[in-house]
């Protein structure tokens, strides 16, 4: 039995949109994420509303990396040795730079992937020698390709 519900669609989108997770959305809502994923197969309407939602949780995940970049988070850190003349434990605070660094490239990295306007964009360009237009070579006779495919060579 499926709970889907149009409220409840939209309040999943609407946490999408906010940049939160389908894993944590299903948590919080108490629902299996394999029942929500096999909504957006089962309602074409979910699927559009969730892929758009998810493309404003882009934004939201951008605007949230920005946010932390701009934010120092003060910590401390904790070492402990053991054994030789400096044993035991010492602690030092200051900006967690790993910490925020860690946020920020694992939401990049996200919204890369889950979004073509922030992904990377590649292309591939072919060339002939020196830069010039690609050369095609004529196309083999029959004659030639039979000859070929007996394990000759070609018959020029």
């Amino acid at each position: 039995m499926s709970l889907y519900s149009q409220p409840l669609a939209d309040a999943i989108c609407a946490m999408l949109a906010e940049g939160k997770s389908l894993r944590a959305i299903c948590r919080l809502m108490g629902l299996p994420e394999s029942t929500v994923r096999g909504w957006a197969l089962e309602h074409p309407e979910f699927a559009a509303q969730s892929v758009r939602a998810r493309e404003l949780g882009c934004d939201a995940l951008a605007d949230e990396a920005i946010e932390i970049a701009d934010t120092p988070l003060e910590g401390v850190e904790v070492t402990e040795s053991t054994g030789g003349p400096n044993a035991g434990t010492s602690t030092k605070r200051g900006d967690m730079l790993g910490h925020r660094r860690l946020q920020i490239d694992t939401r990049l990295r996200l919204i890369g992937k889950w979004s073509q306007r922030y992904g990377d964009k590649t292309t591939t360009e072919l060339t002939g020698p020196n830069g010039g237009p690609v050369q095609l070579a004529a196309a083999m006779t029959d004659e030639q390709l039979l000859a070929i495919a007996a394990g000759g060579k070609a018959p020029t």
